[in-house]
């Protein structure tokens, strides 16, 4: 097609423009395209040949190319890859006393599925474990706190790719693992795990192919399916 023949010797003069694209390059122009599509700017079959030039693109300039006829690529300049958080959350947003408790003492414990994440989560594991999934969660709040106490236990918590996610914690004889997460929205959820592991396990890590917005267009698709049938008797 025509915009994947351009090529980016326009941008030659700016560096960035060489530099390779990451994925969350490719999630951001990926975004501008299918609020494009919605607001009718692009037809079904511009918005398909140019999400397929995006997965080939390789620099940041080549992925500029599908965008710049839309407004919002001269309105939202690009930006750095991902939006800095805060190591601890915003003193007295999130409140002392747990929304919820999750516990297993010599036994084993869930939190998965379609659940309502809340503000603060605390998990207790002593010689057993707890697995919290937040992948499929539904988060009121931009900022949630879990507090992980394992005793002998293990405490795997999972996060969406898409928010981000601090930890501070440490162990005694034990492990304390959380990854950082930046997303690129700063809208997003933030994860902040505040974890002690006595001769234990504490570990929080995204799920790779598990994102909010994935779970949004499914809610939204089966809505717009019952309304269609309704609105067809």
């Amino acid at each position: 097609m025509d915009l994947q023949k351009q090529t980016v010797q326009e941008h030659a003069g700016a560096p960035v423009a060489e530099l390779r694209a990451s994925d969350a390059d490719r999630d951001r122009i990926a975004d501008i395209l299918r609020e494009a599509l919605a607001e009718g700017r692009l037809t079904a079959d511009e918005h398909a040949e140019r999400v397929e030039g995006v997965l080939n693109a390789k620099t940041v300039g080549e992925l500029e190319v599908f965008i710049r006829d839309l407004p919002a690529a001269h309105a939202h300049p690009a930006g750095p890859a991902y939006t800095p958080v805060p190591p601890r959350p915003t003193p007295g947003s999130i409140p002392v006393e747990a929304d919820s408790n999750v516990v297993a003492v010599f036994s084993s414990a869930r939190r998965r599925g379609r659940w309502r994440a809340g503000r603060r989560l605390h998990a207790y594991a002593v010689f057993g474990s707890i697995e919290i999934d937040l992948t499929e969660a539904i988060f009121e709040y931009q900022q949630v706190v879990i507090k992980a106490i394992s005793v002998f236990g293990d405490v795997q918590i999972r996060v969406p790719e898409n928010v981000s996610l601090r930890g501070t914690g440490g162990g005694v004889l034990g492990n304390f693992e959380a990854d950082t997460l930046d997303s690129v929205d700063s809208d997003a959820p933030v994860v902040y795990i505040d974890g002690w592991a006595v001769l234990g396990n504490v570990e929080a890590r995204p799920k790779r192919g598990k994102l909010i917005e994935d779970i949004l267009d499914r809610v939204q698709d089966k809505v717009d399916r019952k309304l269609r049938k309704h609105l067809d008797r």
